[in-house]
């Protein structure tokens, strides 16, 4: 053989044997699921403890004896206590690692879950503690939210192949608004009386109490022993070089406002849902189906979304048809929702409204860490999400304060809600559509 001969030999073996680094280099492991299915029943559960007693406010005001604003802060405490924690979250994110967020997460959303339910004990806490207790107990579920939520973008960036992110994704971004839609059929259909509260939040404890097992004895590491991708081998930017780098990014911070628009006209339709249908004569069950139909609706819009994308790649156009739609359907909603007797439209207005509002969701956490690549993962969601649970907090406490009187001639006329005195017991119908 030549020299020739001998030296195309060589070189066709080093090919063959770099192509064969390459092939082991990156690799999938099906462990990912599991660890995805975790933060998916983290995110349900925790959702589930947000969410808890909007469908069943009027219950809820009776049973503890508060008025309408100490109920709405129970929604309205998830929005406060995630905004300085979600910048905690993103550090111990991209510092400590995926593991110790999410078990850290597990264990706050499970001991606050338990401490709700201590709440209604009489036996051991007093009347006039049973609300604070409560209280304490939905503060530490909110602090376990923002690592629950920031969590998605970093484990499908680090454990799943590009082919497969936008569906990771959206699988585990849609667990939150699934356990939204589990809470809104649930808590109407166990709480008929304002006694059997009790109940509902001990089935709300379950998936709180699995997640932490789960957690805490089936994940071992935060990150695959070979990783899936070039981009997941990549060190990110360091937390607070990643924030120098998403201030200069004005793309970046058009989808941070827009999308944190969205989720909180989501977030305060979701905290008031009872107490906008109740005025108009929707039961709690009506209600609760409307919010249950607008996730379903979501969560089918997000599946097909995500699926479109992966393998498209058309992340901008698909969020630019999915805002304009959410915002004409949102409309719908606000102005049938002034009605009595509309079943049928207010129904359908709030599928659509989550059909292209939940679609936006997982697209845009995707989006978010594409444009700012490569700063962290959970740096450049997490700010996403901080900013709609900023917006949701003035929109709370707007609409609390827009929120008028029924007109004179619609407050003799019967009213969706559970209690029939409704003055006496803190609970007063409003008008909230403006």
């Amino acid at each position: 053989m030549d020299d020739n001969s001998k030296g195309m030999t060589n070189n066709q073996s080093i090919t063959s044997s770099s192509q064969s680094v390459l092939c082991e280099d990156y690799r999938v492991y099906r462990w990912r699921w599991f660890i995805l299915f975790v933060i998916c029943i983290l995110n349900f559960s925790n959702a589930m403890i947000w969410i808890t007693f909007s469908p069943i406010a009027d219950s809820t005001i009776v049973f503890f004896k508060i008025d309408s604003l100490r109920l709405n802060m129970l929604s309205l405490v998830y929005l406060i206590a995630s905004i300085p924690f979600g910048f905690i979250a993103s550090w111990l994110l991209d510092t400590l690692g995926l593991r110790t967020s999410i078990i850290m997460s597990a264990w706050l959303n499970a001991v606050g879950s338990v401490l709700r339910n201590i709440s209604t004990i009489d036996s051991i806490i007093p009347q006039s503690a049973s609300y604070p207790v409560l209280l304490t107990g939905q503060i530490l579920a909110a602090c376990a939210q923002p690592f629950a939520m920031f969590a998605p973008t970093k484990v499908a960036a680090l454990w799943f192949p590009g082919t497969q992110r936008a569906t990771a994704n959206m699988l585990a971004s849609m667990a939150n608004p699934l356990g939204i839609l589990a809470a809104n059929v649930i808590a109407p259909a166990v709480v008929s009386t304002p006694g059997d509260l009790p109940m509902a939040l001990w089935v709300m404890t379950g998936p709180a109490v699995v997640t932490v097992l789960l957690a805490t004895f089936g994940i071992c590491s935060s990150v695959p022993p070979t990783p899936p991708t070039s981009s997941a081998a990549e060190e990110s930017e360091p937390f607070f070089k990643g924030l120098k780098q998403i201030v200069r990014n004005k793309n970046y911070w058009i989808l941070n406002f827009c999308f944190g628009t969205g989720l909180a006209i989501f977030t305060a339709l979701s905290s008031f849902f009872d107490q906008i249908l109740c005025p108009r004569g929707y039961s709690d069950t009506f209600a609760g189906i409307c919010g249950a139909i607008m996730i379903a609706a979501g969560a089918l819009g997000a599946v097909i979304a995500g699926l479109y994308v992966d393998r498209s790649k058309k992340f901008e156009e698909v969020v630019k048809v999915c805002f304009a739609c959410a915002v004409l359907f949102g409309i719908m909603f606000t102005e049938v929702s002034r009605f009595r007797d509309q079943q049928v439209l207010i129904a359908l207005s709030a599928a659509l409204f989550g059909g292209f509002g939940f679609a936006i969701y997982p697209i845009s956490m995707e989006l978010a860490v594409e444009v700012t690549y490569p700063v962290a993962e959970a740096t450049s969601a997490g700010l996403a999400i901080i900013s709609g649970q900023f917006q949701g907090v003035i929109y709370m406490f707007l609409m609390q304060f827009i929120a008028q009187p029924l007109p004179d001639n619609e407050k003799n006329l019967p009213t969706g809600c559970a209690t029939d005195n409704a003055s006496a017991n803190g609970f007063t119908p409003q008008d909230w559509t403006g």
